[in-house]
């Protein structure tokens, strides 16, 4: 994980999307609709909670064992301890049943964090052993800092964000905004509101941008929630591919035109999972996602 020191700049914005995108898809791709679905409740806070007077590491196995009971690895021990290193935290990856996860020694200190960082290397163990994962080490940590948001323990990476006028930290390599995207696609699928979990002001301004960013992908054509702009856009580069077989729209549109023998086709992501959605081009209909079984109302 990467180390989030306290002071290092924080990098806001979406700058990972695609990649993010992509791991939602191959989460349910790897797991299927109906075992995405048995993560219906998140982690609570008291599972991951850590007072001062706690013992050390007594209180880190504790939180370590919730953890692993609610990622479903129920036959994962984890061994947890701590060192001097650059990173917040690592775990080394074996067959198991047993996994050594080493914090950073500034965690004695920020306890309040610990949940944090256990969360995201507990994931790397589930991911491992589902045997998922994305090439180089950036786009893989994306990937474990996405699945462990959208399984409902990645609340605490984002909570973990702090900034004020004197020092700054960070956990995990999404920025705050896109935890917040995750956590807000997570909530619209299991009717789910994290925002009182939230300790960290700076996390909730997060969260509420990455909503709106989630919301967003609901509002756009081909469906029919589309607001007035997307819709005459879209209509445009209808009429535009009807004329011109074979050409594309700006790469800035989520949606593209396929010409064949059964006429004008569009493909555009599915709002939940990702995945392409691909659909011929006959106004209003009702389809569904083939992959998390989404129902989508769309205008073609």
């Amino acid at each position: 994980m990467s180390n989030g020191s306290p002071g290092a700049p924080v990098v806001h914005g979406f700058p990972h999307l695609d990649t993010v995108r992509s791991a939602i898809t191959a989460l349910y791709r790897r797991l299927s609709p109906d075992g995405v679905h048995t993560y219906g409740a998140s982690l609570v806070p008291a599972d991951a909670a850590f007072c001062d007077d706690d013992d050390l590491h007594l209180g880190a196995q504790r939180v370590a064992r919730a953890l692993v009971q609610h990622l479903r690895l129920p036959d994962a021990r984890m061994i947890v301890g701590f060192r001097t290193m650059e990173h917040a935290a690592s775990v080394e990856l074996t067959a198991g049943p047993e996994y050594f996860i080493e914090l950073n020694d500034r965690f004695r200190t920020h306890r309040r964090d610990i949940g944090a960082a256990l969360a995201h290397e507990i994931t790397h163990v589930l991911l491992h052993r589902l045997d998922l994962e994305f090439p180089g080490t950036r786009a893989n940590e994306i990937l474990t800092d996405t699945v462990t948001a959208y399984l409902g323990a990645g609340w605490l990476l984002l909570d973990a964000f702090r900034e004020d006028a004197t020092s700054r930290q960070k956990l995990g390599y999404l920025t705050p905004e896109e935890f917040g995207y995750v956590l807000a696609k997570r909530a619209l699928v299991f009717d789910e509101d994290p925002s009182p979990w939230f300790t960290s002001p700076q996390a909730y301004t997060a969260y509420t941008k990455g909503r709106a960013r989630a919301l967003h992908d609901l509002r756009r054509p081909p469906l029919t929630a589309a607001g007035w702009a997307g819709r005459r856009r879209y209509a445009k580069d209808r009429r535009y591919a009807q004329d011109h077989p074979g050409t594309s729209p700006d790469p800035g549109v989520p949606y593209a035109f396929e010409s064949g023998g059964e006429g004008l086709r569009v493909s555009f992501p599915c709002p939940t999972c990702h995945q392409r959605i691909r659909l011929p081009v006959r106004g209003r209909t009702v389809a569904r996602c083939g992959l998390c079984r989404t129902r989508l109302e769309c205008d073609t």
